[in-house]
């Protein structure tokens, strides 16, 4: 093989793994969707294996008066519960937005593989507070379709604002 040859098969495989990451990416924002329509706070996540989704979630905090019931901790639990085991190792786990230091401990503890995130969370995001929570066995991935992630959020935030007449 040349190099030539090398770089094209390189660069071919980067785009298929680009767009596994954008799919995945789009499933959560599906949930999203669902957490916005529902007037939760739109974050979702999907866990997949082996490029499987064995668990979908989004924020059900208001609808079950839950301040625990983010995406990334209903999903670390449905995904659990599929497999019958606390360890979610051989998982990849997609969310819309960067998780929380409680959703990032659940990370941390289910031994998740790998964490792809859209939108960056300066405000509650865990690299707020510890950028290394992880250590080095979990793999993290951010900027996954951000701006994408980022617009609902914001629109979420914009129109609760709207609606509370902050900005009349």
């Amino acid at each position: 093989m040349t190099g030539n040859e090398l770089k094209q098969d390189f660069d071919i495989s980067e785009m298929i793994s680009q767009n596994r990451h954008i799919h995945f990416m789009q499933e959560a924002l599906k949930e999203a969707q669902k957490a916005y329509a529902a007037e939760e706070i739109p974050i979702g996540a999907v866990i997949v294996l082996k490029d499987r989704i064995i668990a979908r979630a989004h924020n059900q905090v208001e609808k079950l008066s839950d301040a625990t019931a983010h995406a990334e901790m209903i999903a670390i639990t449905a995904a659990s519960g599929y497999l019958g085991s606390k360890f979610l190792d051989e998982c990849e786990m997609y969310v819309t937005v960067e998780p929380c230091l409680m959703c990032a401990g659940a990370l941390y503890w289910s031994r998740i593989g790998k964490v792809y995130y859209g939108a960056s969370d300066n405000r509650f995001g865990y690299t707020r507070t510890d950028k290394n929570i992880f250590g080095k066995n979990i793999n993290v991935q951010r900027g996954i379709l951000a701006d994408e992630c980022s617009k609902l959020i914001l629109e979420f935030f914009r129109k609760k604002r709207d609606a509370d007449g902050l900005f009349k």
